[in-house]
This record gives C-alpha cells, sequence and structure tokens, in this order.
C-alpha cells in the first residue's frame, strides 16, 4: 500500500464518509443558538462548532405577527445546523416567572414545536443591564447601544449556558476516573 494514499473514501468503500462530512457532523453536535427575547428586539447568538465560544449574529425587530418571528428564526437554527436552541428566561429577581417568562416561555415552547430542536430556558436576569455595562465599558456611547445590545446579552446568556454544561460534564468525567 502506498504512505501516500488518501484518506477520502473510495469506491470500495461507500460506507466511509469524507473528513467534511465528519467534521459538520461533530461540529453541528455541539452548536447552539441562543436568544434574547425582548418585546421590541430578539438578540441572537450562536456557539462555534466545538461549543465553546459563542459569537453575536443580529439582532431581530420583532413583527407583530410572532409566527414569523418563530420562522425567522427557525431559519437561522437550520442555517447554522444547531443541536438546540437557549432562550434566556426573564425571570424576576425574586426567581418568579412574571409576565414577561410567561410570554417567553410561551414563543419558547412554539419555537420548540417549529424547529423540532430543544429548548433550553436559561435565567437570564441581569444580562441586558451587564450587557449595557460591558458595551460602555467598550467605549461605545450609550445612544448606540440599542442596535447590538441583545444580541451582546443572547452572546452572555449562550455563553452562561455552555459554561455552565462544560462544567457538569468536567465534573461528572471526573467521577468516572
Amino acid at each position: 500500500m502506498n504512505s501516500h494514499s488518501s484518506c477520502s473514501p473510495t469506491a470500495s468503500e461507500p460506507s466511509a464518509l469524507s473528513w467534511e462530512s465528519r467534521n459538520r457532523i461533530l461540529t453541528s453536535a455541539l452548536r447552539y443558538l441562543g436568544l434574547d427575547i425582548g418585546a421590541k428586539r430578539i438578540g441572537i447568538a450562536v456557539s462555534d462548532g466545538l461549543g465553546l465560544t459563542v459569537q453575536p449574529v443580529l439582532t431581530l425587530e420583532v413583527h407583530r405577527n410572532r409566527r414569523d418571528d418563530l420562522r425567522s428564526i427557525a431559519r437561522l437554527a437550520r442555517r447554522y445546523s444547531v443541536a438546540g436552541i437557549v432562550v434566556g428566561n426573564p425571570l424576576q429577581l425574586s426567581g418568579d416567572a412574571g409576565p414577561r417568562a410567561l410570554k417567553t416561555q410561551q414563543f419558547a415552547a412554539e419555537l420548540g414545536e417549529l424547529t423540532g430542536l430543544p429548548i433550553h430556558l436559561w435565567d437570564e436576569r441581569l444580562t441586558t443591564r451587564e450587557a449595557h455595562q460591558l458595551l460602555y465599558e467598550a467605549g461605545h456611547a450609550r445612544q448606540d447601544h440599542k442596535r447590538v445590545v441583545d444580541q451582546v446579552a443572547a452572546v452572555l446568556i449562550l455563553q452562561s449556558f455552555l459554561d455552565e454544561r462544560r462544567g457538569k460534564e468536567g465534573r461528572r468525567d471526573e467521577g468516572t476516573k
């Protein structure tokens, strides 16, 4: 056998996957979409293929017809081949679900039905405030925050979810040693 043989599948190996296919399967399995749902805007972020870092995607202006928003998010979920969606759950400081949280939970349930993807509600208390603070510290004028603050909040929500998930997996791995 030639030492320079290709690792790609050949006609004699019909069940073998190409490197590109393997990479797509591995990376899409860990990718998540993060949402910060507000009354006027929805901030959207996506994790990298390894589930380590998060990047802002866009801010969606909320439509009168909620179905349009759901379809737009579903298209993004398909575009990024995500394994699940993390939705910021705007609980009150007491931890109770107020009217805004109930609306968000209903939206999340409808999104789960439409996409067929697992929906993870994630405590988002104070993330918008933290997003404003980060933008301010980065030198962005307060009046310019409106365009990106929801994306930054979505990044914070999703990053928190991924960090917690990684921490749990690390503790579970330590218990098996």
